[in-house]
């Protein structure tokens, strides 16, 4: 079972930070899951909550922002000291620092209400542009529907993960109607039948956010394809 170094390595470094990518490769991760959404103009950002407070020295909403006033702020401060100075990087500097440390990605679409289709359009277009042929695919994944059917559009033949927090019992014609390899479920939600049942149906599950050992011993047992995690040993 593979361990996904969940926003980088949240668990070591600031999430979502060009440190928290080079601390999962450090430890030995070969994949990494990272937030994307947009600016007010456009450009495809790593973050993952809608507004800038938790993770920033900024506030409000990212998508009432350009980039060149969120791509200054300070993105490490308030996880440790030592990582102050990091900040809010851009898509594009995630997928070329992933490719130099030999990283696999899931790129998990985050959009702004309105902004589904947009976001992943923009996005995957970045990603294509910069992801060479060469290197495993990056496997797309999102919430939300539209973002899904971008991708599938847009890169049809990158992977796609459809993210619940817990099974939906329609997920068969979900997965289905989005050609997805994999859902993407909330650990806590999950039991070995349904892993069984989505496995027997031949997609992949992936469980989020694991950091207990044990739990992702007995997710290995059930038969989990990857689990998400903060920390690097945590299976």
């Amino acid at each position: 079972m593979m361990v996904i170094g969940h926003r980088g390595l949240a668990g070591l470094a600031p999430e979502n930070t060009l440190a928290s990518f080079r601390a999962a490769a450090a430890h030995g991760l070969a994949m990494v899951e990272f937030d994307v959404r947009l600016s007010r103009d456009g450009v495809p950002l790593v973050l993952h909550d809608d507004t800038l407070d938790r993770t920033t020295n900024g506030t409000g909403p990212v998508a009432e922002r350009d980039w060149t006033g969120i791509a200054g702020l300070d993105a490490g401060w308030w996880f440790a000291p030592a990582f102050a100075g990091e900040t809010v990087p851009s898509l594009e500097q995630v997928l070329r620092l992933c490719l130099d440390l030999g990283l696999a990605v899931n790129m998990e679409i985050k959009p702004d209400a309105g902004r589904e289709t947009r976001t992943a359009e923009i996005a995957l277009a970045l990603a294509l542009s910069l992801w060479p042929d060469s290197a495993p695919p990056p496997v797309v994944s999102s919430f939300d529907a539209a973002c899904l059917e971008a991708a599938r559009r847009v890169a049809p033949h990158w992977p796609r993960g459809l993210l619940a927090e817990e099974l939906p019992p329609d997920w068969r014609d979900r997965a289905r109607r989005l050609d997805a390899a994999a859902l993407h479920l909330d650990h806590r939600a999950l039991d070995a039948g349904q892993v069984a049942g989505i496995t027997a149906g031949g997609l992949a599950v992936r469980a989020y956010t694991v950091t207990d050992p044990a739990r992702a011993a007995l997710l290995r047992e059930w038969g989990v394809a990857a689990i998400f995690s903060d920390y690097p040993h945590s299976s």
